[in-house]
């Protein structure tokens, strides 16, 4: 029997692949699928099924995809919702043979009415793992407040007390031997803590994760709604296509790695309205770009940004990126539900700066830079993007926060006649930040690269005295 995780650091996503005696199984999948296809046809396997441990918020599953491409079935736990797919809704306790092996249905609501975990049985029937999507993380369990954005009934309270029953009734009571396999790591917004490591035996999570304590069920919601932000925009949607459906990944990647030329790109951008993203790395972006571009680097958290940035999942983007990565770039912005690129800057930035394009740029300084015109000049601007979790942890004295998640609430501390500067933890935010409002107007920021990482290492700087944080939100 094999298991594989396939974990995707930008989304900070696990995936899984299961095969034994020529059969396979693929839980929560990405939107590109052919890499799942491709490694069972290396192994001479048949992908049997696709399961679904809910109707996920922060990305769009590949279930549909893979399993027409696959001749699969898809599989979710209990669920009155209309689908715009077929599936099988498979009862509390259902089996399902793979190859010698066997996965059990365990119905966990909490999180979501319908999210399930996955005993996974081997080869030898005895239960080896469960696959716990949203409902038990490495150090945390999942967010109990997003399935309300989806079905007004449900609050995050009577979730909670969903998902209390759920883990002492249905998970705690398993063997201490199990390896756990969760959705998600340390970087997702579907829980508040959650740990960088990817697996763990269930044992110690039951000695170390705070949800699992011995605890009222009042104690737990009180202890999993507090530190609680609201989530991003994007995840009510990406939860609809999953469950209505969405456009072929190849339809999608053929409307979106379109190459166009400068002049072209530039009559597109104008005719249509798009949004220009450029996905290149924050210090080279700022150097020069195309005017009202926004930064989004596609070496950091890429999607997540996206889908927090880009209000509507229906916006048309053009892309400008480094050559070669164009087909990667519409991949990514496919995995959180924006289906709608409709070409790229075919030579990248470097065509447009040829053709004699007008070209913009954002002044960048470094942490050195900042503390000379901060002794100069005692009552500067200093700008804190990250978020305020972090801010309250530990800042800069006199700097203020405008978390880049907010953006809009952001924007109004600032006023656009004074000079800024701006800053995150290394760089990658705040170039987000300083980018998106230049577009909007706000010619006045001013980056500072490397971000708090690198105020505080120079030694320049007061800075607050270390709070511990409640939530990583």
């Amino acid at each position: 029997m094999k298991i594989e995780q396939i974990y995707t650091g930008c989304l900070a996503q696990g995936a899984y692949y299961i095969e034994s005696d020529g059969e396979a199984a693929v839980i929560d999948p990405l939107r590109e699928v052919q890499p799942y296809i491709e490694k069972a046809n290396r192994r001479n396997a048949k992908i049997k099924y696709v399961f679904e441990t809910h109707f996920h918020a922060d990305f769009v599953s590949g279930h549909i995809d893979l399993a027409k491409k696959a001749g699969a079935q898809i599989v979710y736990g209990p669920t009155d919702m209309k689908l715009g797919f077929d599936a099988h809704i498979a009862q509390d306790g259902e089996e399902f043979q793979i190859g010698k092996a066997k996965i059990k249905l365990i119905h966990t609501p909490g999180h979501t009415m319908e999210s399930s975990c996955y005993l996974l049985f081997n080869e030898e029937g005895k239960a080896e793992a469960i696959f716990t999507g949203d409902t038990l993380f490495i150090g945390d369990v999942g967010r109990p407040d997003l399935a309300q954005k989806v079905i007004a009934d449900l609050t995050q309270d009577i979730l909670a007390g969903h998902l209390y029953d759920s883990l002492h009734n249905k998970i705690m009571p398993l063997e201490d031997d199990l390896i756990v396999y969760p959705a998600h790591g340390a970087g997702s917004a579907c829980g508040k803590n959650m740990s960088k490591e990817t697996s763990d035996s269930l044992g110690n999570q039951k000695k170390t994760n705070y949800a699992l304590q011995e605890m009222t069920k009042e104690e737990f919601t009180k202890q999993l709604i507090t530190g609680l932000t609201p989530p991003p925009a994007y995840f009510p949607q990406n939860v609809m296509m999953n469950i209505e459906g969405y456009d072929s990944i190849d339809d999608v990647l053929e409307r979106g790695v379109k190459p166009l030329m400068p002049k072209e790109f530039e009559a597109v951008a104008n005719d249509t309205g798009a949004l220009i993203l450029d996905t290149r790395d924050p210090q080279v972006f700022n150097k020069g770009f195309v005017p009202n571009s926004i930064n989004i680097g596609i070496d950091g958290s890429f999607a997540v940004w996206v889908g927090a940035m880009i209000p509507d999942l229906k916006q048309q983007i053009l892309v400008v990126t480094d050559e070669g990565r164009e087909e990667e770039v519409v991949t990514r912005l496919a995995r959180v539900g924006y289906d709608h690129a409709i070409g790229y800057l075919n030579g990248g930035f470097e065509a447009w700066k040829k053709s004699g394009e007008e070209i913009d740029q954002i002044t960048s300084i470094s942490a050195s830079e900042l503390a000379d015109i901060k002794k100069e000049n005692e009552n500067i601007n200093i700008l804190d993007v990250r978020k305020t979790s972090e801010f309250q942890s530990e800042h800069v004295l006199d700097a203020e926060n405008a978390p880049l998640d907010y953006i809009n609430e952001s924007m109004l501390k600032i006023d656009k006649d004074k000079t800024y500067y701006v800053h995150c933890a290394g760089g990658y935010r705040s170039m987000i930040f300083n980018s998106i409002l230049r577009a909007r107007g706000y010619d006045n920021l001013i980056d500072v690269k490397g971000g708090f990482k690198e105020l505080k290492e120079s030694g320049e700087f007061e800075i607050s005295e270390f709070v511990c944080p409640t939530t990583l939100l």
